[in-house]
Parts: structure tokens; sequence; C-alpha cells
């Protein structure tokens, strides 16, 4: 008995030493990226991009990173080589994010985006297989939000850093050529890791094995993608912001980071949540972000404060999750592929979103905030539905 406490007890430590590590190496990416993404709004402002513009650029990441999602996960699958698909897909933020610094103008900076989502493209899915042989030790909700608490720890400190930069030289450039170091540290710590966890990803788990991915899955994706269309991005709600003259240049960073660290609080809160309660935590979690829609688009300070915490806890219980569910369903032997799909899904129609927001963003922000309304209300009822089946798990759907 005591022998197979101790044994349990040191799987669930390594595990959660292997969560810890990847979520290190997940923070300094997230300097890199949140911090960029906290300003991508006035920047493409100041380049001379409209709303509908910037509302695409926030989304065509995600589009034509979808697709490579998709072949990244399959390959995943066959080849198991998740560690050398993870570190090609952080490197790519060596080269993306600092090269902003030289954008002249807002196409190219829409090219530089899309290589950034490019990246995550190809590391998302295997990355996230590593993680889910982990989670299922410990739980998948904990350990994803776990995961999810010290990515969004970098959130914070990126764009801080981005503002006091931007405050500094009262330009972007340099604040995009600091992030050069966070990136290549992102780098360094994901070989770190691998050195340390050789084994993690080298074989699947003794588990059921699938041929084909659940029919609830699909309809678990096709709900996840209707919550990333009605979902709106930071980059339309900063513009809004700057455009309005409600928060300035220097304040909206800053803004960021707080969303980010409220993101890290809930996501391990939600983590446990769903653990505990399962999907319908997800709905709650939606039904929160709706408020960031009113209080975002059609309020002043106070509002424009309450509803980015709000866009937060929403954007907290999705990092948590919504990869939870897919571990739930989808047997290891699957997950590359599963995550590919999910995330294609989700960036297709997160980008569709944004574009359609954008778009009535120029003609009444009001029709923004009522398309968004309606279908995240959508997407939570689907996730209350589902709550049974995804609870069940994959040997039984």
């Amino acid at each position: 008995m005591n022998a197979g406490r101790e044994v349990t007890e040191s799987r669930r430590s390594r595990a959660i030493r292997f969560i810890v590590s990847l979520g290190i190496v997940s923070l300094f990416a997230d300097v890199t990226y949140e911090g960029a993404r906290s300003v991508i709004g006035p920047f493409l402002n100041d380049l001379g991009a409209s709303a509908a513009e910037v509302g695409i650029v926030a989304g065509i990441g995600e589009m034509l990173a979808a697709s490579l999602r998709l072949f990244s996960g399959r390959i995943a699958d066959r080849t198991h080589a998740y560690w050398t698909i993870t570190i090609c897909g952080y490197a790519v933020n060596l080269i993306a994010v600092p090269a902003l610094a030289f954008a002249g103008n807002w196409w190219t900076a829409a090219l530089l985006v899309a290589l950034e989502r490019t990246g995550k493209s190809i590391r998302g899915p295997a990355r996230d297989v590593l993680l889910s042989e982990a989670t299922a030790t410990v739980g998948h909700g904990w350990g994803f939000g776990l995961h999810a608490a010290l990515d969004q720890t970098g959130a914070v400190i990126g764009p801080l850093l981005v503002a006091a930069t931007v405050a500094k030289s009262h330009a972007f450039g340099p604040a995009f050529l600091g992030l050069a170091l966070p990136a290549a540290a992102a780098v360094g710590a994901l070989l770190l890791a691998r050195s340390w966890f050789p084994a993690h990803g080298s074989a699947a788990p003794d588990q059921e094995h699938q041929v084909q991915l659940p029919k609830v899955f699909w309809i678990y994706t096709a709900s996840a993608g209707v919550l990333a269309c009605g979902f709106a991005d930071f980059a339309l709600l900063s513009y809004h912001f700057q455009k309005n003259g409600i928060i300035t240049s220097a304040v909206i960073p800053v803004l960021y980071s707080g969303a980010m660290a409220v993101n890290a609080v809930a996501a391990p809160i939600f983590g446990r949540l769903f653990d505990r309660f399962g999907l319908p935590m997800l709905s709650i979690g939606t039904l929160i972000s709706m408020l960031s829609l009113p209080l975002g688009f059609l309020g002043g300070p106070m509002a424009i404060v309450l509803g980015v915490a709000c866009w937060a806890i929403g954007i907290g219980a999705q990092d948590a999750i919504l990869r939870s569910g897919v571990s739930r369903v989808v047997s290891m032997n699957k997950r590359g592929s599963a995550f590919g799909a999910f995330n294609g899904v989700f960036g297709v129609m997160w980008f569709a979103g944004s574009a359609i927001m954008g778009m009535l963003y120029d003609r009444s922000v009001t029709a923004v905030v009522i398309f968004g309304l309606t279908l995240q209300l959508i997407a939570a009822i689907s996730f209350f539905v589902l709550r049974d089946r995804i609870h069940r798990g994959f040997s039984r759907v």
C-alpha cells in the first residue's frame, strides 16, 4: 500500500515538474508575444490601418496558421517528434517579433504577425500532446490551468516591459527589438526541459487507442469555433480605446498586463473547477466574458477596466478548459491530430469573427456588441449540453 502510494506521488511530482518546466518556456514566449500583441492595435493605427484592417490582421494569423496546425498535428502523431516540432515553432518568435520594429507599413506588420502565429501553429499541437501526457496524472483541468498560469505570468511581464519602453522612447520599434531577449530565453528553456525530461512523448501511455476522432470531439470543436467567432480580440478593443481617446497608448499595454494577471489567477481556478464539476464551468466563463462587449465598447474608463477584466476571465477559462476537454475525449495516439484540428477550426473562426467585428465596427459599435453576445451565448449553451458526454471521457464516447 505504502509502496504504491509512493509510486503515485512520485509520478505526480514528476508530472508537476514537467508541467512547470513547459510553463516557464511559455512564460518567456508570452513575454515576447503578448508584449507585442498588447500594442498591435495602436501600432497598426500609427501605420495607417483602418478598424476593418486591424480586425483582419488580428485574425489573419490565426486563419493562415490554422491549416498548418492540421498538418503539424498529424505529423506529430505519425513521427512522435514532439520535441523537435515544438522547438522549431518557438524558434520562429526569434525572427518575427523583433522584425516588427522594421515594418514600414501595416501590411508588412500583418505578414510578421502571421509568421509569429504560424510558429505557434507549428508548436501548439505537439506541445499540447506533451502536456496532456503529464496532465493525465494530476488532472487535465488543474494541469492545463497551472501551465496557463505560468504562461500568463509572461503575458503580465511582457506588456509592462513594452509600456515602459514606449513611454521612454515614444515609439514602438525599440519595444519590439527588446523582445528578442525573452524569445531567445524561451528556446533556451525549452532545450533544457528537453534534456531534463527526454522520455516525455517517446511513447503513449497504456490506454485505449482510437482509430478515428470521435463524433463528440467534432461537436465540441464546432462549439468552440462559435465561441471564437464571437470573442473580441484585444487588438480591436485597444483600437477602440485609442481612437476614442479613452486610454492613452502608454497605458494600453499596462491595462493588457493587468488583464493577463487576472487570466493567470482565473486559469488554475477554472481548471480545478473543471476537474470537479466538468464543462459547465466553461459555460460560466463564457457568460462572464460576454460582459466585456458592452462594457468595453460602450462604456467609459471604469467600465472599460471591468470589461477587460471580464474578457481576461473568459480567456482564463478557455486556457484551462478547452484543451482539457479535448484530452478527455481523445486517446493519446490521436491527440496530435485532435489538437491540430481543434486549433485549426478555432483559428479560422477567430479570424472570421475578428474580420466581421472589424467591418461592423466601421459601421456600428452596437452591432459588434450584439454579434459577439449572440455567438457567445450560443457557445455557452452548447457547452452545457455537452457536459455529460465530455465528462464520460474517451473510453465511452
